[in-house]
């Protein structure tokens, strides 16, 4: 087979970015080591950045997540005896959207096949080939087992940490920067309407803690954890007994409902940075060039501004022979990573408890600052209401 860009993964990233290529005139074909019905399902982020839902209406794919999602002005911050709003739209003037990651790529799915693009679920054995050529080729074996080579203009590597296009970078030009935090996150989905009408983030001596929803009869909630933390030791009382505490439960009145629990996972935290995110004629988006913990919500919002510059560049590079914004394109990405990856380790440590006396005093400080100063809090709302794209 040939196409134009071969795009490896069919998560968001790679979803969006055929989209985008498509709007252009440029074809592509998607190849997905799962099964649909896994991409589907598999949860993941669930805020989304003024700039992310601003580009979904762009294209046509806001329809639903305007009616569906939720739409919010900012955030709680917490401490034991205090929660203060942090309001972005009258700081910044820009909100953010509660709308799920696995919301997200159904509408996405349903855009690429009412268009008839072409998307291989469960290959393996995938290997990209010639990447320094013009030439490029990606090989694998389909879900009936007859092994294929996609010859492309391009390829794009959108298939997160553990995909084969990471590590096709060669070594001789690949620099990785990494950060493993001393602790996970125990994430749950609970069917019952949100305690709060606001995300809450809260420090606690115990650990952090948070508060966050899907719907307005899902909530998701988040506790600190130490790594490696079998999920089995934690039952759903202890769990909402540990929420109940670092959350403030009948703090000034305010009361945390529990529910019953659908679904529980342990998240270890980690910041990673992959350079360069381009290499010949293979381009890199999303997770297959940055990880970030998951304290700033930024993961999903990071890999849609990449595939926004990535697609422009791509079409001019193969309609025009115009290689300007292609070249440009890891430094121009990796200014926001960074930034991103900054506002995320900043959320992250100052959060976060580490049984250090000295550092939670720091954190305390730097949480009273932010809730009483405009500057602090202007900072942190610009930084998580989203960048405009291309930042």
């Amino acid at each position: 087979m040939r196409t134009e860009v071969a795009i490896i993964g069919a998560g968001p990233a790679g979803l969006l970015l055929s989209h985008l290529l498509a709007e252009q005139g440029v074809e592509s074909v998607l190849i997905e080591t799962r099964s649909q019905e896994y991409v589907l399902s598999r949860i993941r982020a669930g805020i989304l950045e003024h700039s992310t839902v601003q580009l979904l209406d762009d294209i046509g794919l806001g329809t639903r997540l305007h009616a569906e999602g939720q739409q919010h002005r900012g955030i709680y911050l917490q401490w034991p005896e205090e929660r203060h709003n942090i309001d972005f739209t009258d700081l910044v003037g820009r909100s953010v959207w509660v709308y799920g990651q696995t919301e997200v790529t159904k509408d996405l799915v349903a855009a690429r096949e009412a268009a008839g693009q072409q998307i291989y679920y469960e290959v393996t054995d995938t290997a990209l080939h010639d990447i320094e050529s013009d030439s490029p080729f990606v090989t694998f074996t389909d879900s009936s087992g007859t092994q294929v080579r996609l010859d492309a203009s391009v390829v794009a590597g959108c298939d997160g940490s553990f995909g084969p296009s990471r590590a096709a970078m060669p070594d001789s030009v690949r620099q990785v920067w990494e950060r493993t935090y001393p602790y996970s996150w125990l994430g749950v989905l609970a069917d019952v309407a949100p305690s709060t009408d606001e995300l809450i983030y809260a420090w606690h001596p115990d650990g952090f803690a948070m508060h966050s929803m899907r719907s307005s009869t899902v909530s998701r909630l988040y506790l600190q954890v130490p790594n490696g933390t079998d999920v089995s030791t934690w039952s759903d009382d202890r769990i909402w007994d540990a929420l109940s505490t670092r959350l403030g439960h009948g703090q000034d009145g305010w009361e945390l409902t529990p529910g019953p629990i659908t679904e529980k996972s342990v998240l270890p935290m980690r910041s990673y940075v992959q350079t360069p995110m381009r290499h010949g004629r293979l381009f890199l988006a999303g997770d297959a060039a940055h990880i970030v913990p998951p304290t700033g919500a930024k993961g999903l919002n990071l890999a849609v501004a990449d595939v926004a510059l990535l697609a422009p560049a791509l079409a001019a590079l193969l309609r025009k022979n115009d290689d300007t914004l292609a070249n440009s394109y890891s430094d121009d990405a990796l200014r926001r990573v960074w930034r991103c990856t900054h506002f995320s380790w900043w959320m992250t440590t100052m959060l976060h408890t580490a049984e250090d006396p000295f550092d939670a005093q720091l954190q305390l400080s730097q949480l009273r600052w932010v809730a009483s100063s405009e500057a602090g809090a202007t900072g942190l709302a610009e930084n998580y209401a989203g960048l405009p794209i291309g930042f």
